[in-house]
This record gives structure tokens, C-alpha cells and sequence, in this order.
């Protein structure tokens, strides 16, 4: 057991990343916010759409992008790759929607057909031209958010901002958050009801096609330093854990935020303790804060079902009362 679980270190676990390494410990905990709160925020649109695993599908279909992007322009510059997987991610989410309305496949079908088609042409894309596209599949699916530190700066006017991927991250979480300020109402109302949508004036086809599109560039931006996989999860946990602990959406989006600061202060603690990938040990921590909130949920927990099955006790009980 003691090879498989290094011994803890206090010191080592959490003092240390405040002080020796204060800032490596900074710049990868306020990516590891920054993507945890965009996604997240567009997550939990998803999720009362039902559609949590379209993030899924624009994360895989990233991949062709990429290699479409290098064949085409001959070139690896990040504005290069960041226009193939954005164009990847929007083909992807037209496809899903040609599929469901214009068939009789669900979806859910849907989503699992467009996603693994082209995530396979990725494959195929970087195998058959193994010699020409010099990209790590690894990198791009699992990311490594440990080395941001070291990423390019971002300057301006002579100021150096932090690393390039932070800066282009912490622009597009305020986007946005901008966004959801703005659009609040057509977002809401879309979501559940498109019927009630239409009549108010709002278009729900175009605030759907929105809403994918500035998705793909929310996990455009965010794989580089996560990876693609782990997108996924940002786009799922910090919104279902929130949802959790209430239902009324404007409290659900700020927890959504408490929800990522401590999904990546404590995931960097983890991955300091077990010296293992920063990014997974962030996922694996969202996961403990939505078994937490789960079980302490005032209306899904383990209270309010004790809660209910004593109300459901008692009115048996007076049933029976009532009988004899």
C-alpha cells in the first residue's frame, strides 16, 4: 500500500506551492480556474438542454481540425490550429443537428455518431501523414497544464501580462461571463421552453447555434492546457454540483465559480501529494465536491431522503391508525 500512495507531507503538499513555488502554484491554479469557470458557465446551459456530451463530441472532432489545419496551411502557429479545431468543433455541432432533425436518430445517437467518425479521421488524418504532421495525440487529448508557467508571455505596451494561454483563457471566461449577463433571458428561456421562446421573439435556432458555436471556443481554448478529455469534465461537474445544492439558475452559476476555484486550488494540492497529472487530479477533486454535494444536497441528499422516508413512516403510520 505504502508504494501506491506516496506518504503525505504537509509541508510539501501545502506550504510549499505557497511559498517555494508560489508561481508555478499560481499560474496553474488560475488556468485550472479560468477553464473550469468558462466551461462550466456554458456547461450548465448544456446540461438543461440536455446535451452535456455535445462537449464531448466538439472536444474529439478537435483532433481533425488540427491535422486538417497543418495540411492546409502548411504551418503549426497557434492561429492556424486555433481556427482548424474552431472550424472542427462548429462542423461538429452542424452535423449533430443535421442528423437528429433531418433523421430519425435520436441525439444522443447523434452525438455518438459525429464524435467518433471524426475523431477516427483524426486518427487516420495523423497516421497516414505521420511524416508531414508533427503533432503529439497525447498532448491534445490529455494536455499538461503543469507546464503553462513556461508557455510564451502575452505582452502589452512593454507589460508582460503571464503566459500567453492564462491570458487567452482569462479573455474568453470574461467574454463569457459578458455573454451570460447579456443574453441571460434568451438563454434561459431557450432552454426550456423554445415554444414560449418563439412567441417572445426570440429565435431558439439561432441562440442554439450561439451557443455552440462560442462552446467550440471555450474548448478550443481550454485544451491546450487540459486537454480534450478533461474539457468534458469541466463542462459537466461544476455545473451538476452546483445543481446539487439548488435549483434556482443565477445561484447555480455563482457556486459555479466557488465550484472552480476549489476544484483547481485543491487538484494541485492532489497532484503535489500523489505526484500524478495536475489536470486529472483537478477533474478527480470536482468529482469529490459533487459526491459531497450530493450527499448534503437539501433536496437529492442523504438528509432529505431520511427526511422524506420519515414523512412517509409517519403517514403510513397514521394510515393505519386511522383504519383500526
Amino acid at each position: 500500500m505504502n508504494d501506491l500512495i506516496p506518504p503525505f507531507d504537509f509541508s510539501r503538499v501545502f506550504v510549499e506551492p505557497w511559498t517555494i513555488g508560489r508561481t508555478g502554484f499560481i499560474s496553474i491554479s488560475l488556468m485550472g480556474f479560468f477553464v473550469a469557470l468558462a466551461c462550466g458557465w456554458v456547461g450548465q446551459f448544456l446540461i438543461l438542454r440536455r446535451m452535456a456530451l455535445v462537449g464531448d463530441a466538439i472536444s474529439h472532432s478537435i483532433l481533425p481540425g488540427l491535422a486538417g489545419a497543418f495540411l492546409l496551411s502548411g504551418t503549426r502557429s497557434a492561429t492556424a490550429m486555433f481556427i482548424g479545431a474552431l472550424v472542427a468543433g462548429l462542423a461538429t455541432s452542424a452535423i449533430i443537428e443535421v442528423i437528429h432533425r433531418k433523421t430519425r436518430v435520436k441525439q444522443d445517437a447523434a452525438i455518438g455518431i459525429a464524435f467518433t467518425s471524426l475523431f477516427a479521421l483524426g486518427v487516420l488524418l495523423i497516421n497516414l501523414y505521420a511524416g508531414k504532421v508533427d503533432l503529439d495525440q497525447e498532448c491534445v487529448l490529455y494536455g499538461e497544464i503543469a507546464f503553462i508557467a513556461f508557455e510564451p508571455p502575452a505582452m502589452l505596451g512593454g507589460w508582460n501580462l503571464g503566459p500567453q494561454p492564462i491570458v487567452q483563457m482569462g479573455i474568453v471566461t470574461v467574454i463569457t461571463g459578458v455573454i451570460l449577463l447579456l443574453f441571460y433571458k434568451e438563454l434561459l428561456v431557450s432552454s426550456f421552453d423554445s415554444g414560449l421562446a418563439f412567441s417572445l421573439g426570440i429565435h431558439p435556432s439561432v441562440v442554439h447555434y450561439a451557443l455552440m458555436a462560442w462552446l467550440s471556443v471555450v474548448v478550443v481554448s481550454a485544451f491546450e492546457s487540459v486537454g480534450a478529455i478533461l474539457v468534458v469534465a469541466m463542462l459537466i461537474l461544476p455545473g451538476a454540483t452546483a445543481s446539487m445544492l439548488t435549483t434556482r439558475l443565477p445561484v447555480i452559476l455563482a457556486l459555479v465559480v466557488i465550484n472552480a476555484a476549489l476544484s483547481s486550488v485543491l487538484g494541485y494540492h492532489f497532484a503535489m501529494w500523489l505526484d500524478c497529472s495536475v489536470a486529472g487530479a483537478m477533474v478527480v477533486c470536482g468529482g469529490v465536491l459533487f459526491a459531497v454535494a450530493w450527499l448534503c444536497s437539501p433536496h437529492d441528499g442523504l438528509p432529505a431522503y431520511f427526511h422524506r422516508r420519515t414523512l412517509e413512516v409517519d403517514v403510513s403510520a397514521d394510515g393505519e391508525a386511522g383504519q383500526s
